[in-house]
């Protein structure tokens, strides 16, 4: 007979919808940079729930706001003043120099939110420009805005109303903008599609081009915002202001919140009833969001810049041929290996290995530690990292790499030309 544990395991596909691919390790605790499974395994969280869980797990005054709130108030409708939202809100305006605050559940949500505020905005003229290899989310509209082919297999018709042009492509941009052109909408670098760090002034020159056009612009933080680039958010890095900002993920450090943060010129066009969330907004997680902003003080963003440098830096010294490029900025990393050896299988002997981690667009190893990261820490991955390229020893003398030495001295200029 079936043990009930066995009996469970069993039975997880024949009650989850297969959504995801997931691996056979259950995870019942965590405690700072690591994860514990039922097996009182622990693992090096480098993944931190896809750039979630940047302060860690079990973070003492992240815990304590939470229990604090949740002994008082779960929920309350938004039809009613809320203390904790205003205090968040002002805390992201402030932080931003923008105006207005809405508050949802995800990512998704916030960006539906944003192509929503942008139509209104416009007045008629409704297409938004936005770029290949960009994800914004898979509900409808965020999936739309998302020119990536392999999302849409299946999900036809789309909804209406985006252009998509290159990444980092200035000219793509000027030749798509007509009549019924309302605004632009990036990232400030691509997560899903690879840590795709675009040129330096990228983004100014967007802001220039919707100045000059009547444009929003719109940016989409919901994976390089709250400090994972060593910026409250990325387009911080140049002198630019958007129109609208969307960050989710990491602004509750795991509870469930999205933000959309916007300028006076589009709040003014926003009214009673033309959007709303049951659930967005929530106290509990509004009270640890209002920690996690508090706790990102100039010198831990200073911290995570400095260790996202250690990390490439010690990744680089390897001057492994397995390895093709590294890029990103702060504590987004992204390591694209050459093609015989597969991000997807390296993340499985991290696993092997104690750390977990996950990929990327293309063949990318993709890094999205805590910004509680400790040296020893950086040292173990760097460690585990070192011992899975060196099983793939038997490949290195079937790749040719034209001038070795010169190809990594490259790899490392173009990380340099990235810095701030």
């Amino acid at each position: 007979m079936l043990t009930q544990k066995e009996s469970q395991y069993n039975d997880y596909n024949k009650y989850l919808l297969n959504t995801y691919k997931r691996h056979n390790i259950n995870f019942v605790s965590g405690k700072g940079c690591y994860l514990t499974d039922e097996q009182g395994t622990e693992y090096l969280d480098m993944l931190c729930g896809i750039a979630v869980t940047g302060f860690g797990h079990n973070h003492p005054a992240l815990v304590d706001a939470a229990q604090q709130q949740i002994n008082k108030l779960w929920h309350v409708s938004n039809l009613f003043e809320s203390d904790l939202q205003a205090s968040l809100a002002s805390k992201l305006v402030l932080g931003t120099g923008l105006s207005s605050v809405f508050f949802c559940n995800s990512g998704s949500e916030a960006n539906e939110a944003a192509i929503k505020f942008a139509r209104k905005y416009g007045k008629g003229r409704s297409t938004i420009i936005t770029t290949l290899g960009g994800f914004h989310g898979r509900t409808m509209g965020s999936l739309s805005a998302s020119a990536q082919y392999k999302l849409w297999d299946g999900f036809h018709p789309l909804t209406p109303g985006f252009k998509y042009v290159p990444f980092d492509d200035i000219e793509s941009v000027l030749h798509s903008i007509d009549k019924h052109t309302v605004a632009i909408m990036v990232e400030p670098i691509q997560g899903e599609n690879g840590i795709i760090v675009p040129s330096k002034g990228y983004l100014k020159k967007l802001r220039e081009i919707c100045n000059e056009h009547n444009l929003l612009l719109i940016l989409d933080e919901v994976q390089t915002g709250i400090g994972r680039t060593g910026k409250l958010f990325a387009y911080q890095w140049e002198d630019v202001l958007p129109d609208i900002v969307t960050s989710a993920k990491g602004i509750a450090n795991g509870l469930p919140l999205g933000a959309v943060i916007c300028s006076e010129k589009v709040a003014n066009e926003v009214n009673p009833g033309m959007h709303g969330s049951t659930f967005g907004g929530n106290p509990v997680s509004v009270a640890v969001a209002n920690e996690v902003i508090d706790l990102l003080t100039e010198d831990v963003l200073k911290r995570i810049n400095g260790i996202g440098e250690t990390i490439k830096e010690k990744v680089l010294s390897m001057r492994s041929p397995l390895i093709k490029e590294v890029r990103g900025k702060g504590m987004m990393i992204g390591i694209e290996l050459v093609d015989k050896v597969k991000a997807a299988d390296v993340c499985s002997k991290f696993l092997d290995g104690g750390v977990v981690s996950v990929t990327s667009g293309g063949n990318v190893l993709r890094l999205l530690p805590p910004f509680i990261l400790t040296k020893k820490d950086v040292d173990f991955f760097i460690e585990t990292f070192a011992d899975i390229l060196n099983s793939y020893e038997y490949l290195k003398t079937e790749i040719k790499v034209d001038k070795k030495a010169d190809r990594i001295d490259n790899v490392v200029q173009f990380v340099s030309n990235r810095k701030a």
